[in-house]
């Protein structure tokens, strides 16, 4: 992982200094995202990893004239020390929860009362810029130009990306883009609303595209109730088909570069509703300067996204659909490391790549939800660890294999975690390994209140290492999207408050995990649906479905700590994944499953 770009990285710092000098510019401060406000995103925005060489998906950075600096979250720290090392940029710890920001006190202890620190306005938020602007007072926070800081400075950037975009029928979507886009505009009660965020846009057209790596949704935006539906997407993207469908449904097709333009000509007698944490600085700019009335809406998470982020029923068949052909490739990919490892040389790349193998022969794959996380031993103490080949370790018949991984189908979206044992497991490694297992056991068996937040139920997960001293850094769960992004809001199960009510329909990850540096890291992930469970005198009360089948390794479980009615929830569990999974395996295949699966008896 040591950073090769090292120089290149360095004349890239020093050209972009030299167009802040230019500017007047005493500091930038560069974001991961895109002007969509993505997590992933293609290689034209990726600013920050190219300008630092730290290729992880969230941190900030920092640059003045001497100096720069780069935070991450505790996902990152590793990883950044080892990127960054031999460069001249600092690392600096963000906690749990961290999230993409960084510390103003840093440029305020380097800057001057009135320097200017510059951002590209097309990649903040109202909000965050808003926060960021009161917190580096006395410095002056600004856009650093209309036009793009990098032009001339970033001499190898990537091109906008031009994979081709496609609609998807009601079969697979369970619902109308004239409903949703009605739903929409009720939402906005007449006022204009613009959609910047990617998957909202692709989820609202039933549209999906390739321009991001694992996510499957096409650059564009996406302007509501404007004499009506508009999209801003490139010339050539969608077929000729599927532009007359769009347009049978209402929607007027524009050049992607037209939308500032376009925002700029809004009729200032509009109304638009807006969203600070999801519309861009120049975007509202924009607004201003045609002189439109600007409102803020009242769903705080953004309407498109709370209606994306609870599934309709064909939705949530879908789910369960991909999750048995998901399920075939864990089971033959499990089958494949007992049978090779210890045997020939495996590296963790190796691995990684024989999933996609098998993964890529199940019905309806459409890609990797994202890039496999592969670790073995200490690697594995790495959350988001990236194996390499010619730079990973070597699978060995001893010690922890973790695989967290992920496919996208045309019905749904997976994301699992199963830790391996590759040999005998010591007494604290099946401790530790019983105590990840309780927590993901603990949280798929809970039964809430309506109104419950992800918060209150994070607990359920960790309570059990949290009783041998231990814990894990990351959040619990996040939200899925459907044949979409792997991480969604608004929705999450974490230690930090999120306002957001867990509400039926909404699909979460179950990932507790513990770490122990150097020496092994064990995670267990499953995917869950909220459910309607019950009505009593005290109200409505919600539970779980499990959705991921697959089965757990049982090998490292230390079953004196283990309740019975967990190794109930276990054996019901995996009875469940055989019943689902046998119908299409052959012979062998089935009997390995039936191994994995087994009746466990415990104390």
């Amino acid at each position: 992982m040591y950073n090769q770009n090292i120089s290149k990285e360095t004349k890239l710092l020093s050209a972009l200094r030299e167009r802040m000098r230019e500017l007047g510019i005493d500091a930038f401060v560069m974001p991961s995202n895109d002007p969509h406000f993505s997590e992933y995103t293609a290689k034209h925005w990726k600013a920050r990893s190219r300008f630092s060489g730290f290729t992880g998906s969230a941190g900030m950075m920092a640059i003045t004239a001497r100096e720069a600096a780069l935070w991450v979250d505790s996902r990152y720290y590793v990883q950044a020390e080892r990127q960054l090392a031999g460069s001249a940029i600092e690392m600096i710890k963000l906690g749990a929860g961290g999230g993409e920001r960084i510390d103003e006190t840093w440029l305020k202890e380097r800057l001057p009362a009135g320097a200017k620190v510059g951002v590209d306005g097309r990649l903040f938020s109202v909000a965050r810029y808003e926060s960021m602007k009161k917190a580096l007072a006395p410095l002056e926070l600004a856009c650093a130009t209309e036009g793009d800081i990098f032009d001339g400075v970033w001499t190898d950037r990537p091109a906008l990306p031009h994979e081709a975009a496609y609609l998807l029928p009601e079969s697979v979507t369970g619902k109308c883009r004239r409903e949703k886009l009605a739903e929409l505009e009720r939402a906005a009660d007449g006022d204009v609303y613009i959609v910047s965020a990617l998957d909202e846009i692709a989820w609202l057209l039933n549209m999906r595209g390739g321009d991001v790596n694992c996510n499957p949704v096409a650059i564009a935006y996406l302007v509501a109730n404007c004499e009506g539906t508009h999209l801003f997407i490139a010339p050539g993207k969608l077929s000729q088909d599927d532009c007359l469908s769009l347009q049978s449904d209402g929607v007027r097709l524009h050049d992607y570069a037209d939308f500032e333009g376009f925002v700029a000509s809004i009729d200032g007698s509009r109304t638009v509703k807006i969203n600070r944490g999801k519309l861009s600085v120049r975007t509202y700019e924009l607004l201003v300067s045609a002189g439109v009335g600007i409102e803020e809406e009242e769903d705080r998470c953004g309407a498109a996204a709370s209606m994306k982020a609870v599934k309709n029923a064909t939705e949530l068949e879908g789910f369960r659909r991909c999750m048995i052909t998901d399920g075939v490739a864990m089971l033959r990919f499990a089958r494949w490391l007992t049978e090779n490892v210890g045997v020939r040389k495996i590296g963790e790349s190796d691995a990684a790549d024989k999933l996609l193998e098998l993964r890529s022969a199940g019905r309806d794959f459409r890609g990797l939800s994202f890039p496999t996380i592969a670790g073995y031993r200490a690697n594995a103490a790495l959350p988001h660890y990236s194996a390499r080949a010619g730079e990973d370790s070597e699978l060995r018949a001893e010690g922890f294999f973790l695989v967290d991984s992920g496919g996208q189908y045309l019905t749904g979206t997976t994301d699992l975690t199963r830790t391996f044992h590759l040999g005998t497991p010591s007494d604290e490694e099946m401790m530790d390994y019983t105590l990840v297992l309780k927590g993901m056991i603990g949280l798929s068996s809970v039964r809430f209140p309506k109104n419950t937040r992800g918060a209150q139920l994070d607990l359920a997960a960790r309570r059990f290492l949290w009783e041998h001293g231990k814990n894990y850094l990351h959040g619990t769960g996040h939200g899925v999207g459907h044949f979409l992004n792997v991480h969604e809001g608004p929705q999450s199960i974490r230690a930090e408050e999120n306002p957001v009510a867990l509400r039926p329909g909404m699909v979460v990850s179950n990932e507790p995990a513990v770490y122990v540096a150097g020496k092994y890291g064990i995670r267990i992930e499953n995917l869950l649906a909220c459910q309607y469970d019950c009505s009593t005198d005290f109200g409505d009360f919600y539970s779980f479905e499990t959705l991921t089948l697959c089965p757990i390794e049982t090998k490292a479980v230390d079953f004196e700590l283990m309740t019975q009615e967990e190794i109930k929830w276990l054996n019901k569990y995996h009875k469940r994944v055989y019943d689902a999974l046998a119908p299409e395996l052959n012979a062998e295949e089935r009997g390995f499953l039936e191994l994995m699966c087994r009746e466990l008896a415990g104390r």
